[in-house]
């Protein structure tokens, strides 16, 4: 095993899942690691973040990451019912649970609100964020990916990323690194410009 930084979560986190409340621990589906993508969709939303779901399109055929012992698992603080009702329209297969009541969102800083937590995001706290100009980054619902091992039942959290960090998903960016026109943003930073996938009037 790689010699990565672990440390052990003492929280017993639960999610409502398609079958009823499950724990991290049922998340794994008895393999050793956990990947989870923070998808962002509030409680008051009826569909997810565009630039997520775009990474989320990229979501492979698990059975490779199975195959090496490793689950993968979308999770956001919508209620089930629209995490359910937006997945059956984008037409996704992977795991999606709702973190809605618990404090995961925040424990992963995912969802920023200093009145529930000192706000943090990408491994910056506000007042860095704020004389960075990136005031987007302070409150509400952010993009994130998290690592998960387990030993038995202990749970451990080995790595977060956040904001760009995500990209490690995104197949159509290394195919688009290949051309002469390249990536194609219309601005600097995270934002991707890219729409809900049946959104697009493709001709």
């Amino acid at each position: 095993m790689r010699d990565f930084p672990m440390v052990r979560l003492d929280k017993n986190y639960i999610f409502e899942g398609p079958s009823g409340q499950v724990s991290l621990l049922d998340l794994f589906d008895d393999r050793k690691q956990l990947i989870v993508y923070h998808l962002m969709m509030a409680p008051e939303q009826d569909e997810a973040c565009s630039s997520c779901s775009f990474v989320v399109d990229h979501v492979p055929d698990l059975s490779h990451l199975r195959h090496r012992n490793t689950s993968f698992v979308a999770v956001s603080r919508a209620p089930l019912a629209k995490i359910e009702a937006f997945k059956k329209r984008m037409g996704w297969t992977f795991p999606w649970v709702s973190s809605f009541g618990s404090d995961f969102n925040y424990d992963f800083h995912v969802t920023l609100d200093e009145n529930v937590a000192p706000v943090e995001y990408n491994y910056k706290d506000k007042e860095t964020l704020v004389k960075e100009g990136k005031t987007y980054a302070t409150k509400g619902e952010q993009p994130g990916l998290s690592i998960f091992y387990r030993e038995d039942k202990d749970v451990f959290h080995t790595y977060s990323s956040y904001a760009r960090g995500v990209e490690v998903l995104l197949g159509t960016y290394r195919l688009l690194d290949l051309t002469p026109l390249g990536r194609q943003e219309n601005s600097p930073g995270t934002k991707m410009d890219f729409r809900h996938h049946d959104k697009y009037d493709e001709k």
